[in-house]
This record gives C-alpha cells, sequence and structure tokens, in this order.
C-alpha cells in the first residue's frame, strides 16, 4: 500500500518538506500539465499539483492538491506510520515534521516503544507517527 495524502494548496510545499526530512526523489506534475483531464479542475487549478510522488529506499509517498471548492477535509483521519531503526533519526524526523505543527503525542518511551516514538501533526495537517524501532 502506498500512502496518497491530498492538500488544499500547499502540496508543493509539503512534498518539499518531506523531501528534506526522508530523502528520496521528488516528481511534481501540476494540473495545467497533466496528460489527462482531472474531474473538476478549472483554470484557477493549473499551478496546483495534480499529482506528487516521493520515492525512497522502500518507500512511497503521493499526493495531490485538492482542486479548489472539492468538499474534503485533507488527512482529517489518517496518520502515516513510519519507523527508523535509529532512534537519534527518528526523534530528528519527528522534530523536523513538528516544526510549525504542532505534536499530538510528544516524543517518549515506554514499554511498547522502547526506543521512543511520537505523533505529530505538520504545518500542512498530515499526521505523522514516528516510531525508533525496525521497519516491518
Amino acid at each position: 500500500m502506498i500512502p496518497f495524502l491530498h492538500f488544499r494548496g500547499d502540496c508543493c510545499a509539503a512534498f518539499t518538506l518531506y523531501r528534506e526530512v526522508f530523502g528520496g526523489h521528488l516528481e511534481l506534475t501540476r494540473y495545467g500539465g497533466a496528460a489527462v483531464e482531472a474531474p473538476g479542475a478549472g483554470p484557477h487549478d493549473r499551478d496546483r499539483i495534480f499529482h506528487a510522488e516521493l520515492r525512497g529506499d522502500g518507500w512511497v509517498l503521493m499526493g495531490s492538491d485538492l482542486t479548489l471548492g472539492a468538499p474534503a477535509d485533507p488527512q482529517m483521519a489518517v496518520t502515516v506510520h513510519h519507523a527508523v531503526p535509529d532512534p537519534h533519526r527518528a526523534r530528528t524526523i519527528f522534530d523536523a515534521l513538528g516544526a510549525g505543527g504542532a505534536p499530538i503525542l510528544h516524543w517518549s518511551e515506554n514499554e511498547f516503544v522502547p526506543r521512543g516514538s511520537g505523533l505529530v501533526r505538520d504545518r500542512f495537517g498530515t499526521h505523522w507517527l514516528i516510531v525508533a524501532r525496525d521497519r516491518d
């Protein structure tokens, strides 16, 4: 499965941050340059992101901007889980995603995640569960 996130005009900024935080190769296609016409898209959506794809070593994250007036709440009830083997790197990712956002569960270590975890909403509204443990 590949997470696909929706945004309200700030998909490019969000995926630029995600590339800075996670690394990988980023490809962006705008509505104005898409090979297909998106339902509900108009001339005012031309510069919005039709498709974003960030690829790393063994993972992919995709997303797009909603068209203007689309009746949806981006990421309202979705959390992206990311496991990182190195606890220091996991905490660095958590802090970087939290800049301008808000922690939901502060970084902590406990019996369930002895190397640490935290849940944060980034400044674009995406929820991230960052866990310091070997990947599944």
